[in-house]
This record gives C-alpha cells, structure tokens and sequence, in this order.
C-alpha cells in the first residue's frame, strides 16, 4: 500500500511512515502542509535559483503539482503572479553535486537550483523523478485513448467487459512504471550509500565522524524507504496478475472463437455477394430487348454503374478494367453448331471466315490433352539436383546499380545451366498451339491460338529467377524434334554489344517462326528490369497469314533483400499483316491492392474494322480462356479517367491453353519443365558451337560451380581477345581497302551492319527490309545439311 509523505511515494509500515524518521530542517524549507494521496498532489518548499551572475542564487517558492514545477517569489504570489513553469514530461533532471541539481526542458527552458542539504535535495530529486513519471504515463494513456476512440459505441456488454480490462491494463501499466521509477531510485541510494561508506572507512576519528556518521545514516534511510516501497509495489502488481490471468485465459479463448465465427460470417457473405452480383448482371442483359441496340448499351451501361461504385475505394490503387464482359442472350445458346454462319450474318459479321463452331474449336482433336504423341528418344527427366551455396548478392550488385545487365561480370551462383538461345527454345514448348493454328479455316480463330502461343512463352518463367548464360559470339543451338513435335529449331548470337539472338523454327504442320531478340536490362538496387527489344514473327503455309508481335517487359522483384519474385507487364499487340486482324493483350502488374488474380492477362480480338470478335481471359502462368463474343455495347463511363467502357456479351469461357504441370522435384532442379530439363542433355553430332558443348555451362550443371566460375572467366576473357583481334584486322583491311564487305569466314569484318562487333554471322544474315520494314537477321540455309554431312569446317573455336 502506497502513501505520499510531503509529496513523495513511500511505503507505509506498521501505520507510520518510515519517512517520519527522515525530519526535514526547518532552518532551510519551510514544512508544506501534508497533501492528501490525490491525483493532483503538490509537493512545496523553498529552493535556491540561480538568476544571474550579479545576483547569483536567489530564495524562490517552488510548487510542484500534476508534472508542472513552478515558482515564485514568495508564497503570497501563488493565487496571482507565476515567476516560471516546466513541464516535467519533457524535462531532463540532473544532479551536479552534493546540493545542486539542473532541470531543463532541452534548452528553452532550464533551472539552476540549489537546496541546503544533501537530504533535502534528495528529497526534491525524488519527488521530481516520481512526478515526471506519472507525467509521461499519464500522457502516453491520452495519446492512445485519442488514437482508440471508436467511431461506434460497442454493445453493453462489450462496452463494460472493454472497461474492465482497460481499467486492469491501467492499473498494471501505473504499477509498472512505480516498479520502474522504484528500480531507478534504489541504484542512485545505493550508489550514494556506497560512496558514504567508503568514505566512512577512510576518515579518522574525530570532530567530522559525527557528520559522515549522520549522512550515512541518512542515505540508509532513504535506501531503506525505496526498497521498500518497490517491495511493495511488486506485491501489489503480482497480486494483481493473478487474480486477472485465469479471467484473461478465458477472455481470450473467447475473442479467439467469435473472431474464427466472424471470418466463417464474412465468407459466406462474401460468396453470396458474388452470386448476387452475378445473377444482377445477367438478369440485366437479359431483360434487354436484343434489338433494340440503345437499350441494350442503357442496360449494360447500369451494370457497368455497379461496377464503379464497387471500384470507388480501389480506384487510386488499381488499374480499371477496360472492357467488361457478361453473359450473351440465352438465344444464342440455343443455336445448335450447325447453323453458328447464320448468327454471324444476324450479327452482321459479313466475314464468312468469321463462323466458327465453338465446340470445335475447344476440342480440336490435336489437342496435347485428347492425344499424346509418343516421343522416338527417350530423352532424361531429372538433372543433378542445384548446391546450396550462399553467396553475399549485395557486395557483387553494389558496384552495378544502373549499368547493363549484360556487360556485369556474374558468377554462376545466379544463373541456372542453360543458356539465352535454351531459353528462347523454350517458347516452342507449347507448340501444339501453333499446330493446330495451322489447321484453322478462319483467320480471327487461329488468332486465337497465336495469341495464346504468345502467352504461353511465360508461363515457364514464374519461378526461374536464375539468369540464363550469356551466350558468346556465334555460339549456336539446335533443338530437333522433327520426329516427335514436327518442328527443327536453330538459334545463333549474332552480336555481342549488343547482345542479340537469331532464331528460326519450321514445323512439317505448317509454319514458319523467327525472332531476333536483343535483350535491354537495368539493375535498379530493388529490381531487375528486363526489356526484349525485337519483334517474332510467325507464317502460315497453307493461308500465308504472317503474324508479328514484341514481348512484354520482365521484373525481378527483391533483388537485395527478400525472396526474389517475377512480374511479366505491358501490352502487346499480335498483327495479322495479311487481314489486318488484330489481338490486342494486357499483361496486368501485380498490384497488392487489385481484387483480380495475380499475373492476370486479358485481350480482345478484333478484325480489321476493330468490331471484336473474341475475348481471352486467364492468367500467364495456368492457363487462358477464350469467349465468343455475340454483340459489344458501350457502357458507363470509368471514374478515373472519364473514358467508357466497352461491353461485351459473350457465349460461355472455354478453355484454350493451360500449363503442363511440372516435373516432380523441379524445385531443387532450378524449376526446369520438362522440356527445359532436356535442352542441356547431350547429343551426337551438333555443331561445335552448340551450347551443349560450353563447359562451364556443363560444370554448374554437375554442380561443380568453383570449376564453372573460372571456366567462365577463361571463356569470357577468350572472347574478348578475339574480338580485338577481329578489330585489329578490321582496321587493317579498312585502311588498305575500301571494300571490307568482301570478307569471308566466319570472322569477316562486317563494319557498315554491325558496327559493334565487326561480325557475320554464320547461318543467319542480315536483311534490311524483310517485308516488315525493320532489319532482321533471317536463316540463310546450310546448318542441317552441314549436320547430315557432319561438316563443320566453317564453324569457329569459340569454347
């Protein structure tokens, strides 16, 4: 139990207070009245302040009440004139020796003071600190219940149980701060105490035993009085504690069980809000008469409404969607496969090549998921599993903020074995898709399918965050799966700065694709920007449709600190340059604030009079829908922007593309798919500057990455050697002829095309203008004969 004597916390003992032992000297400070033990309780008494170095210290009346310590001249002045005030919540108390002690608040305001004794400045030190403690409590207890103020008054009971406990949680916070406040004190007596006993045990006997006998006695006390007042303080607060646990068990348990009732609540809710908004979505299209266009963009255009007012709290956080779909009028469902060429003319789609049945199309009998071909070779499932290795990312990437990521000098540890060409024979994983392309009668249906091929290039980058080899200058791969898939693909560096990869796949199903790819990046300290810069092309035999597209841009995300994460984004437009048919796709950024699923893609087809035609929908990495669409209406207008929205009535989703599941233990084989497992695996016969054959790649495949890195570096330091060779020739043939063009081998100098690296390459050539008005480096032919005849005579020592 706590009492105030004179201002001061102490422990009461036996009725009496043990202070009483402590008599404060009449002949310095004037004994205040007793206060009661209130919260607004005063401690008073006269104090000596130093004012100036002419006056020096002058007698002041100081008051000490609610954390505020103030002062006057004389007592008479308290009811009228305040000579000063400081707040002890924000002051700082110092003692300088045996009778003066400092008070300041941080510079604006300090005081000097100065008490007669030893005893009575400790007496004023401890009602200071006691003070300004319960000044910063009870300032941190306003600031939370301003901060926890609800904005609904609870229930009954709630509202007492929230009291109790707020009330116990004071009650404990004030007991823990006095045990804190206690604590300080008792170390300041006992270091006093100490130092008098010291003194003690080194003076004589004589006329000055009596003083230092008296102030050890005095500084006992004081100890005494402290350590018991935090005997008692931890009493009462372990008291306290266990009467309120078993109750605080219980409470929680119960705030655990109505939390987990809630969450079931707002689930269910949730589902039925969703169905509602469906069955309101539909019940609107279908109350609109279908010939009446006006009416019908009215209706869609109310459901677009209750779309906005949805998206109000996400508008500043997410993208808007800028089309909506819903579902088309049940009298197109009715229509049986057979008469689809009369909707297209009700529709007004005069395009005969335009109908399609949908349910052939979803279910075309090359699908890989109704036939799987049984490949020739059996070719490996399983790599060497990837070391555990740790490595200090931070002190290689520190020095390379801002440069280009191919010109920084990396060690293994963050690459996966396979090289840039591997990688861009990967695209060709889901080939099929352009099989069956192949085989489609309309030209807006095999968009479909290239559109899909497109995104299905991603779909093996989700978890890769390993960088792939930087391949040197013409290092080559081939992937022939001529008997198994019906395709042969070659791939060629065709420049080193910068650098820039030739591709060229044919396929015996008809078509034709190629690429050149140049890969700009930039580390920017959190993340890895990516950029392809170059365009693919793909051409059909049978039709000579010739489509073009550009990739979207990668994000490595958390490259110094976190588990590092991909991000595909941007748009990307796939041209059909005979038709002028056109998908237009939207790779959405993730966002934590977006409602949608993560790495979500959508597009729209349309023909060459923009009238759409088909809406994809799906995800890069799982799997992408298409819908027919039957009308397109304009709707409301998006809140952001002011721009409306297109609506679009659709027959029902059917599925197009989806991810082949990957191997087992992928995730300790860099999360390889089962195409990218075989891409490294060795064969008979490829040329001998096949990527199968570089031997640092090959190293860090068996996992020998100390052996790789330095194989690395003699590779690396090889190439750049050649080069200035090849530059130095370069110059030389430049200054005795005009004509450097001539040159022939695969080292010829190549100034006027390639300024760069003074390179030609060896299965490609460079063409101008290709048809599509940019240069291109094309596949001039020779490398499957070379390969029949086993003659790599014309190939260079590269590895």
């Amino acid at each position: 139990m706590l009492t105030y004597v004179d201002g001061l916390t102490l422990p009461v003992v036996n009725s009496k207070p043990l202070a009483d032992t402590v008599k404060p000297r009449a002949v310095v400070m004037s004994e205040p009245k007793a206060p009661t033990a209130a919260p607004g309780d005063t401690y008073k008494g006269w104090l000596f302040k130093w004012t100036n170095y002419i006056k020096g210290y002058q007698r002041r009346w100081f008051v000490l009440s609610n954390g505020l310590l103030s002062y006057y001249r004389t007592q008479a002045e308290m009811g009228h004139t305040c000579r000063g005030t400081i707040n002890l919540a924000t002051a700082n108390i110092a003692v300088e020796d045996s009778c003066n002690f400092v008070i300041s608040n941080g510079g604006a305001q300090t005081y000097h003071l100065k008490a007669s004794s030893e005893v009575e400045r400790q007496r004023w030190i401890t009602a200071l600190e006691l003070a300004k403690a319960k000044a910063v409590r009870m300032q941190a207890e306003s600031d939370d219940s301003g901060d926890e103020c609800p904005t609904t008054p609870p229930a009954a009971g709630q509202g007492s149980r929230n009291s109790e406990v707020q009330s116990t949680l004071r009650t404990l916070g004030s007991k823990v701060e006095d045990l804190s406040t206690c604590n300080d004190l008792i170390a300041k007596h006992g270091s006093a105490l100490q130092r008098s006993l010291s003194e003690l045990e080194g003076i004589k006997l004589g006329g000055e035993t009596s003083d230092k006998i008296r102030q050890v006695t005095e500084r006992a006390t004081l100890f005494r009085i402290t350590s018991n007042a935090m005997i008692n303080a931890c009493r009462d607060f372990l008291a306290l504690a266990q009467a309120h646990s078993k109750r605080w068990q219980k409470a929680l348990q119960a705030e655990r069980e109505q939390r987990v009732r809630l969450e079931e609540t707002l689930e269910q809710l949730a589902k039925q809000h969703n169905h509602l908004e469906r069955a309101f979505r539909g019940a609107t299209v279908l109350a609109a008469p279908p010939s009446n266009p006006a009416t019908d963009s009215k209706g869609s255009g109310k459901g677009d409404a209750s779309d906005d007012e949805e998206n109000e709290f996400f508008d500043a956080c997410e993208e808007v969607q800028e089309f909506i779909t819903v579902p088309a009028d049940p009298k197109y469902h009715r229509r049986s496969g057979s008469n689809i060429s009369g909707i297209s003319s009700e529709m007004g789609m005069d395009d005969g090549t335009t109908s399609l049945d949908e349910q052939s199309l979803a279910s075309n009998p090359e699908s890989p998921q109704s036939h799987e071909l049984e490949p020739v070779r059996k070719r490996r499932t399983r790599i060497p599993d990837k070391p555990n290795y740790s490595l200090n990312l931070w002190s290689i990437m520190k020095n390379c903020i801002g440069k280009e990521l191919s010109k920084i000098p990396m060690p293994v540890n963050f690459n996966e074995p396979i090289s840039m060409l591997q990688r861009l024979s990967e695209d060709l994983e889901y080939s099929e898709l352009l099989d069956r392309a192949a085989k489609c009668q309309s030209s807006l249906e095999q968009l479909c399918y290239v559109a899909a091929f497109t995104i299905s290039s991603y779909s093996t980058t989700v978890h890769r965050t390993g960088k792939p080899f930087n391949p040197l200058l013409g290092e080559t791969f081939e992937l022939d799966r001529l008997q198994e898939s019906g395709y042969r693909s070659l791939c060629e560096q065709v420049s080193h700065h910068p650098p820039a990869a030739a591709h060229h796949a044919i396929s015996v199903r008809g078509w034709t694709l190629r690429q050149e790819i140049t890969v700009a990046s930039k580390f920017r300290g959190k993340y890895l920007s990516i950029m392809p810069l170059g365009s693919i092309h793909c051409i059909f035999e049978k039709s000579n449709n010739h489509y073009s597209w550009k990739k979207v841009t990668t994000t490595v995300h958390n490259i110094i600190v976190g588990k590092l994460w991909i991000d595909q984004s941007g748009e990307i437009d796939v041209i059909n340059h005979r038709t002028g048919d056109r998908c237009h796709l939207k790779f959405a950024p993730y966002s934590y604030f977006s409602r949608d699923v993560a790495r979500k893609v959508t597009g729209v087809v349309t023909d060459k009079d923009g009238k759409a035609h088909y809406v994809l929908s799906g995800t890069w990495d799982e799997k992408m829908e298409f819908s027919r669409v039957m009308q397109s209406s304009r709707g409301g207008e998006d809140g952001a922007e002011g721009r409306q929205k297109t609506v679009y009535q659709t027959l029902k989703a059917r599925e197009l593309w989806r991810k082949n599941p990957l191997p087992e233990g992928a995730e300790t084989m860099y999360y390889f798919s089962s195409l990218a497992l075989t891409l490294n695996e060795p064969e008979d016969g490829v040329a001998p500057t096949d990527s199968r054959r570089r031997p640092d790649q090959r190293l860090m495949e068996q996992g020998l990455w100390d052996e790789a890195n330095a194989e690395k570096q003699r590779l690396e330091e090889k190439q750049r050697s050649v080069r200035r060779e090849r530059e130095r020739e370069a110059a030389r043939l430049a200054s005795t002829s005009e004509d450097v063009e001539d040159m022939e081998g695969p080292y010829g100098a190549h100034a006027k095309s390639i300024p760069q690296d003074n390179y030609k390459a060896l299965w490609f050539e460079r063409q101008e203008d290709h048809g599509m008005g940019e240069p291109m480096h094309i596949y001039k032919g020779g490398y499957w004969e070379a390969k029949e005849q086993n003659n790599w005579d014309a190939c260079p020592d590269i590895f």
